[in-house]
Parts: C-alpha cells; sequence; structure tokens
C-alpha cells in the first residue's frame, strides 16, 4: 500500500462576489478531483489549533501528524533545520522577507508593502541583495543565511523571542505599528531600506518590470525544535517533495527524506510535472510507503489577491500533479491511498491565512466510498466527517490505529 498526501497550500478560500458566490476552489475545472471524489470520502479538519497563528508552519505540523500544541516552536527555526543553519538551544531564528515597500514616503515608518515577495524574487538576485546585507547590517551576534526565493534568514546568538508580524499579513497597510518592538530589529530594518533601495540590482529589476526587493523584513522568531521521527511514529517511511524551506525543515527535523526537484520554486511556474514524477519514483521504484507533495502556488496567489492566478495554481495541482501521480500508480498497478487537501485557507478577500477548518478528500483505490462527485469548501461542509484534532487525520489516511 501506498500513502500520499498532495498538498495544496491555501487552496481554500471564500465566496467572492466576482465568482458569483464561489470560492476559487469552486470556480476551479478540477476533473481528476471530482472524479476521485465519486468514490472518496470528503470531509473537512482543523489543522489550526484554537487560539494559534493559522500559518503553514502550524498548519503542515498538523497535516503530518505532529499537534502544533506540542511542537511548535516558531516558523523560522524550521526553515533554518532546511537550510542546513545548526543553532543551540539558546539561539533565535528570525524569518527574513525580501519586500517591495512603497518609495514615495520620506519616513520608513510611513511606508506601506506593496509585495511580501518582490515580484517572487530569484533566489539568485535574492542572493546578491542578501550578501549585500551581510555586509551592511553586520553585527555581533547575527548572522544572515540566504534562502529560496524572498524567504531567508537571520540568526541571533543567545537570543529572546518577541512577537513580530508576518508581511503578508499586512499588505498595502503603513507599516509603523508593526515594526518591531526591539529596537535592534527594527533599526536594522530601517538600514536594510537604506542599503537595498538604489543597489544596481534593483534598478536593474525596476527596468525589468519587477518590484524591487526594497527592505527586510524580519519575522517568525523562534528556537530550536524537535520533532520525533515520521518513520517511527508511524512505521512509513516516507519523502518531502516541497520547493518551500518551511516544508523541507519538517522534513528533517522529522527525519524524512527529501527530495529536491529542479525548477520547483514555490511560485505560480513551477515543475509541477517534475514534483509529480518525484513522487511516482520514489513510491514505486525507491520503495518508499509515503510522499508529502506539497505545492505553494495557491497560497502565493491567494497573497498576491489574482483571482485568475489562484484558479489555474488550483487547476495545476488537479491536472498537472494530482492526475499525473493517481495515472501513474494505477499504470503501475499501486494499491494506494491519497489525501488531497491544503493547509489553511488564504482567501482572495482577505491576502492571508485564515484559521477555518480545510476541506479534504481521501481516496482508496481498493474502495469505492459513494461520494459526492465534487471536491470543495461547501460539499466538505455538509460532510459527517469532521476531525476538530486535524492532526489525528494523517492516522486515519495511514490506517494507524
Amino acid at each position: 500500500m501506498k500513502y500520499i498526501i498532495v498538498l495544496g497550500d491555501g487552496m481554500a478560500g471564500r465566496p467572492l462576489e466576482e465568482l458569483g458566490g464561489k470560492t476559487t476552489l469552486e470556480a476551479a475545472k478540477t476533473p481528476v478531483m471530482d472524479a476521485l471524489a465519486k468514490d472518496a470520502e470528503i470531509g473537512t479538519a482543523s489543522m489550526v489549533p484554537e487560539g494559534m497563528a493559522p500559518g503553514s508552519d502550524t498548519a503542515n505540523l498538523s497535516v503530518l501528524g505532529y499537534d502544533p500544541r506540542v511542537y511548535y516552536s516558531g516558523r523560522s527555526p524550521l526553515e533554518a533545520l532546511s537550510i542546513g543553519v545548526d543553532m543551540e538551544d539558546a539561539d533565535v531564528s528570525y524569518r527574513c522577507n525580501l519586500v517591495t515597500l512603497s518609495e514615495e514616503e520620506g519616513a520608513y515608518e510611513d511606508r506601506t508593502i506593496l509585495d511580501h515577495s518582490s515580484s517572487e524574487i530569484s533566489t539568485e538576485d535574492a542572493a546578491v541583495l542578501v550578501d549585500a546585507l551581510k555586509k551592511g547590517l553586520k553585527k555581533e551576534g547575527y548572522e544572515f543565511y540566504v534562502g529560496t526565493s524572498y524567504r531567508h534568514l537571520l540568526i541571533q546568538k543567545n537570543g529572546k523571542t518577541t512577537e513580530l508580524t508576518p508581511p503578508h499579513d499586512i499588505l498595502t497597510r503603513r507599516i509603523g505599528e508593526y515594526l518591531p518592538k526591539d529596537a535592534l530589529l527594527r533599526e536594522m530594518m530601517e538600514k536594510s531600506y537604506d542599503i537595498l533601495e538604489n543597489h544596481p540590482l534593483n534598478e536593474d529589476r525596476r527596468k525589468r518590470g519587477l518590484n524591487p526587493a526594497n527592505s527586510a523584513w524580519f519575522w517568525g522568531a523562534g528556537t530550536r525544535p524537535s520533532l520525533g521521527s515520521f518513520q517511527e511514529k508511524t512505521g512509513k517511511r516516507g519523502v518531502m517533495i516541497s520547493a518551500v524551506d518551511l516544508l523541507k525543515g519538517i522534513a528533517v527535523g522529522a527525519s524524512m527524506d527529501r527530495i529536491i526537484v529542479e525548477g520547483a520554486n514555490g511560485g505560480l511556474h513551477t515543475n509541477y510535472e517534475g514534483k509529480a514524477d518525484a513522487a511516482i519514483d520514489a513510491l514505486v521504484h525507491r520503495g518508499y510507503d509515503f510522499a508529502y507533495v506539497h505545492i505553494e502556488a495557491p497560497d502565493e496567489m491567494g497573497h498576491q489577491g489574482s483571482i485568475a492566478d489562484k484558479i489555474s495554481a488550483i487547476e495545476y495541482v488537479d491536472g498537472r500533479v494530482l492526475g499525473r501521480i493517481v495515472e501513474a500508480l494505477e499504470r503501475a498497478g499501486e494499491e494506494f491511498r491519497i489525501l488531497v487537501l491544503p493547509d489553511h485557507p488564504t482567501p482572495i478577500c482577505v491576502r492571508t491565512h485564515t484559521a477555518e477548518p480545510v476541506p479534504y478528500l481521501l481516496f482508496d483505490s481498493r474502495k469505492r466510498a459513494g461520494g459526492v462527485g465534487i471536491y470543495n469548501e461547501r460539499e466538505a461542509a455538509k460532510s459527517e466527517y469532521s476531525w476538530p484534532e486535524g492532526y489525528r487525520l494523517i492516522d486515519h489516511l495511514l490506517e494507524i490505529g
């Protein structure tokens, strides 16, 4: 038996007037999901525990079966695991986004965040700018590390965690009231703008019609995490396939193998087929029992507020990932159970994460469940299947207990 999770990050949403009261998931053409739904279990699961912030960090821990109330120690430290940073117990890790701030205002605090991803900046461009930050913001006890695209790290030796605001939560808002209370972090962010605003690479990006990555933004502070082995916990040999450091870091913490797919970048135009093929190879030819295929694009398009692009991202998950995996496993004669879901909603109307229960689809190639024949938030909400403690859903997928 093979077990698969296909996770469309932020794929769920809320009804939109522009779509006649439909969500982007309802509006998307998803023939593979709907075909599976005819013979699948459809339901809802709460992946963000009450009282915790709705993020891909807490939610993906839940999807993998790790109760965030027990295992969560901050978002950035999970990414540090992926990058290979050897954190000490007293170290604090911060996510360092390269963001686009408005440029017409005089004072730093009067600016607004226009883009949390700087036009989904490439890792190659970002590395140049992070190097400039390393030189211009060099301070004893602080070290920058290059991550992927706009997502990077700042490590503080012997620090203390502090409350910080995710940039995607405050798009288009004046940043003054959201800046760090920590004076040194705030000073570093302000100086980062001076370093990056007129950097030659940003001048070139403007000429190419791209948003300049003109400021660092610190958030997601946390300490070194400690996750137990996924294989020891479940008895399944698992592999993670994702473009983002957060998911790769969770895999490191859970002692899962990772497959790095060329051209996978966390954006709308990622290598969907490459991710699907990596999962197929791992399950059919390399002896893995479980594959977690994470696609970031729906979440990114939700943050950007693009209805059309989020619909496209969902359709790509359906046809270019899910359909390809199902077809290959059937052709190989494998029996399989596949779980399709988002980790959290990222509704277009708010352009950030929310904590509502997410719709899931669980298909077993051996069974015919008499499903509803359509997969979306509305149909899932009608279902008798509900998992208030979402971290328990994976045991249902893996037939544990």
